[in-house]
């Protein structure tokens, strides 16, 4: 197979969040109704605060995309050739042991 393959991928860590809230659990805090209510109502009263759906919020490591370029030969390496390129060019620290593949895409 001829042609090449661009991978993104980015470095997780220990310490990384990824979290989702229903915005009913959200709303139901009382330090969120407070601050909603001061930024959006301030000097209003009786006031509820309710939402509409079953909607949520998440909570996430922002994280950096690297990039990496491959042959489609190496396909079915590319987690290991993006862990290498990710030691060589010293990304993974000391709380931080692999990657994680974000996307393939075909270049020709």
């Amino acid at each position: 197979m001829d042609g090449m393959i661009k991978v993104m991928y980015t470095v997780m860590c220990k310490n990384d969040v990824s979290k989702e809230i229903s915005l009913s659990d959200l709303l139901k805090n009382e330090k969120v109704m407070k601050a909603i209510k001061s930024e959006f109502a301030s000097g209003l009263r009786n006031l509820a605060l309710s939402g509409k759906g079953e909607s949520s919020i998440e909570i996430k490591t922002d994280k950096e995309v690297f990039e990496l370029e491959a042959s489609k030969n190496d396909f079915a390496d590319l987690l290991e050739l993006a862990e290498e390129d990710a030691r060589k060019h010293k990304r993974l620290k000391k709380e931080c042991d692999g990657v994680e593949l974000v996307d393939i895409i075909t270049l020709d």
